[in-house]
């Protein structure tokens, strides 16, 4: 196994390391904020009961929206301080260590009963800032790699997915044996972290620039609005169903956290499973089908999820989602690859994740206020539509943009 193979590997197993640390947290949200000290009683947030809105929703959202603003703030502080010192290793493991810190904090919150909820949210935003430089920075690190940027992204990507399909099912069983299960479990998962990416070469330009230059120079290529656009709507989507998703199945169809793990996961087992070979692809026929078409159908199948009237059709369309949503991502962030020049990835992966991180935090904003104003159908239809009009919207940009495709793919073998 060549070097760059072996750590493909591994830093794919650490981006799945982060994933899986945070959406295990998702099925139990409700009763987490609950134990938490949030106040989750009617008259905090509605009635709930079948087809209405959770009384949880409203501190659900919020811790949320928490740890994606810490993410907002500090993505791009980690990206440009990789760039301007040349390296990312040391970053990614201080990244790693301080998150685990933040987990096991809200972990002890309800131990030492004097916390109020703001200083949850207080130490959920830290938390946050700290576990984006770990994830941002290790796809950075896959991005230095050989070997074709589809295929580098689409081992990120499978990583991502399977992280969210494996993180559902087992939050919502260790939610089951206690609400605070999951924060432990994602601290013990970031300390793992930080060993193992300690283990991998660093890649990096290793050139030492001002943090002026490395901003002017991705502001020197408009082109990256475009993945970036298409990066921070598909996140919507994500934090929608992150959010609204997790209520809309338990409180419709009236599922319990394992249950609603099990359905959370028949979108990502094969948004998963088919991000590696569909970045692939994207190397032999281009970005343009796969992100274009691809965000087309996505939300169709969006809206499709939301008027499902069974769980078994709910599931059927949560798979096809997540098959759509495997065709779109590879290759929007391969695009990022594509796009940025070396010595600037650091901050480019991390302007993607910011709009992505802006992204999420649209899709709980965004979804939680329609769902508590208008419902679960109208939330639906407005995610949904977003998708499907960011496509349109960009198609013109898109097929304007023309870079060399030795250049775009990354086609080079595998080397140290």
């Amino acid at each position: 196994m060549t070097s760059a193979r072996r750590a493909r590997i591994v830093l794919a197993a650490v981006v799945f390391a982060v994933l899986f640390s945070q959406v295990l947290l998702y099925p139990g949200i409700p009763a987490l904020v609950e134990t938490l000290g949030a106040d989750v009683s009617p008259d905090a947030g509605g009635p709930g009961g079948d087809g209405e809105v959770s009384p949880s929703l409203d501190a659900s959202m919020w811790f949320l929206v928490a740890e994606f603003a810490g993410y907002v703030a500090f993505v791009g502080v980690w990206g440009v301080a990789s760039d301007v010192v040349g390296r990312r290793t040391p970053f990614v493991v201080a990244g790693a260590l301080a998150g685990a810190v933040g987990y096991a904090a809200l972990a002890a919150v309800p131990a030492l009963g004097t916390v109020p909820f703001e200083g949850v949210l207080a130490l959920r935003a830290f938390q946050g800032a700290m576990t984006i430089g770990a994830f941002s920075l290790t796809m950075t690190m896959l991005m230095d790699l050989r070997g074709g940027h589809g295929k580098n992204m689409g081992a990120a990507g499978i990583a991502i997915g399977l992280g969210a399909a494996l993180g559902a099912p087992v939050g919502g069983q260790l939610t089951a044996v206690n609400p605070v299960a999951p924060l432990l479990a994602a601290a013990g998962l970031l300390v793992v972290v930080g060993g193992l990416v300690a283990t991998v070469p660093d890649r990096a330009p290793g050139e030492r620039r001002t943090w002026r230059a490395v901003l002017d120079g991705v502001r020197e290529r408009p082109a990256l609005t475009v993945p970036y656009a298409f990066g921070f709507v598909d996140r919507l989507t994500a934090g929608f169903f992150a959010l609204v998703g997790t209520l809309y199945f338990q409180d419709v169809f009236g599922l319990d956290a394992a249950a609603t793990g099990l359905m959370l996961a028949c979108f990502f087992a094969p948004f998963a499973l088919l991000q590696y070979p569909m970045g692939v692809l994207s190397d032999r026929i281009g970005r343009r089908v796969p992100i274009v078409a691809g965000s087309i159908c996505y939300g169709a199948g969006i809206l499709a999820v939301g008027a499902a009237p069974s769980v078994p059709l709910a599931a059927t369309a949560m798979v096809a989602v997540g098959v759509l949503g495997a065709l779109v991502a590879p290759a929007t962030m391969a695009l990022v690859t594509d796009l940025a020049a070396e010595s600037e990835r650091g901050v480019a992966m991390g302007g993607f994740n910011l709009a992505g991180s802006l992204g999420f935090l649209g899709g709980f904003l965004i979804g939680g206020t329609v769902t508590g104003t208008w419902g679960y159908d109208a939330a639906f239809l407005v995610v949904g539509g977003l998708e499907v009009l960011i496509a349109l919207v960009a198609v013109p940009v898109f097929l304007r943009m023309s870079v060399e495709r030795s250049r775009r793919f990354g086609g080079h073998e595998d080397r140290a």
